[in-house]
């Protein structure tokens, strides 16, 4: 059974939405439970690394993969949550054929047989500076929609960001193009917006208005506070507390999707504090926020150890580190036997290298 939210619902939700190395089938589905305990709305499929719901888009995934995406489906409405799947419909910014409608309109209603609360239509990543690009996003967007089960849509746009950065990559946005993007969008449908930079550090009522009155809107925030899956990110783990996004977003923004790290587990250290920023509002703390964090590891030995090293691994990272420290702070965390000590080891021996895909990191 579909969870359905109205217009002014305030939601906070995780979107796997990273290049490089993907999450386990297992790990989604344990989330569920995870994101249920700490107030999260939501959990969207949308990895960088699915093909199929990108460059093969107009290709169908192998049963095997359907059959777990199937299997997802059923753990976050068993748990009552809402699950989602992001659409990159790529190769479709200069033309937009008859037959690429036919075979967009017939990959969502595959898609529909997955019953996603949430389809998001992402539109990042790609070439911008295109004649007619947000009449022709507007159409494919139509298209989607008329064609989806989903109960909420969510479009992310080529520029999600003022960050000057997504102009030297792709190119320079077209001259109005995120208002008549905006203005062109039934009212229900919500936009992604990153904030001034694509990672931002802090959001506030002003830049946020701003972009409101741009999108005609509200945005829903693609939070990428975390992510580290780009050529300078990837050699840090972001474990601090959130900072920078007050209370104020759940009247500020119509939702907000955090987009976490390549590591899983340690992952779910920040994601327990945005409870916190919502719940406890002005009373919010980060220091003590992050010491309860730290405190649901269960692990004393794993607690002390992380508690030291949070502010080198998010700050200096691999490479403010020498050979010989990196090899002892190895031997520290293999001695502790636990699921999370052994992300940080695989982290402090390169298995999360520089994703060369990453275009933005």
């Amino acid at each position: 059974m579909r969870i359905k939210m109205t217009m002014g619902d305030f939601f906070y939700g995780v979107i796997e939405g990273f290049y490089g190395r993907q999450w386990s089938w297992q790990v989604r589905k344990d989330y569920a439970a995870f994101l249920k305990q700490y107030g999260y709305d939501c959990y969207i499929y949308a990895p960088k690394g699915d093909a199929f719901l990108r460059s093969r888009w107009r290709e169908s995934h192998d049963q095997s993969v359907l059959d777990q995406l199937a299997s997802l489906a059923s753990c976050y409405q068993k748990h009552q949550l809402r699950w989602g799947l992001g659409l990159s419909p790529l190769g479709l910014g200069e033309f937009y054929t008859a037959i690429d409608k036919r075979q967009l309109v017939d990959k969502v209603k595959c898609l529909n047989e997955l019953s996603p609360d949430i389809l998001c239509i992402l539109f990042d990543d790609i070439r911008g500076d295109i004649d007619g690009l947000a009449a022709r996003q507007l159409e494919i967007t139509a298209d989607i929609i008329e064609a989806s089960t989903a109960g909420q849509h969510i479009v992310c746009p080529t520029y999600y960001s003022f960050d000057p950065v997504l102009e030297q990559v792709f190119g320079p946005m077209p001259e109005g193009y995120l208002h008549q993007l905006g203005a062109g969008l039934p009212a229900e449908v919500g936009v992604f917006w990153t904030g001034q930079k694509v990672i931002t550090s802090q959001y506030t009522a002003e830049e946020i208005k701003t972009v409101a009155d741009m999108l005609c809107r509200k945005p829903v925030i693609w939070d990428n506070f975390s992510v580290n899956d780009g050529k300078q990110t990837s050699d840090h783990l972001h474990l601090q507390a959130y900072t920078g996004r007050g209370h104020q977003m759940a009247q500020w923004c119509r939702g907000h999707l955090i987009n976490p790290m390549n590591q899983p587990l340690l992952s779910q250290l920040p994601l327990q504090t945005l409870q916190a920023v919502y719940q406890q509002q002005a009373g919010y703390n980060p220091m003590l926020a992050l010491k309860q964090s730290l405190a649901s590891l269960d692990n004393s030995g794993l607690a002390s150890l992380l508690a030291n090293d949070i502010e080198i691994f998010q700050f200096d990272g691999l490479t403010g580190l020498s050979a010989d420290e990196l090899a002892e702070k190895s031997r520290l965390y293999q001695a502790v036997k636990h699921p999370v000590a052994d992300e940080v080891v695989d982290w402090l021996n390169g298995g999360y290298r520089f994703d060369p895909e990453c275009l933005t990191g």
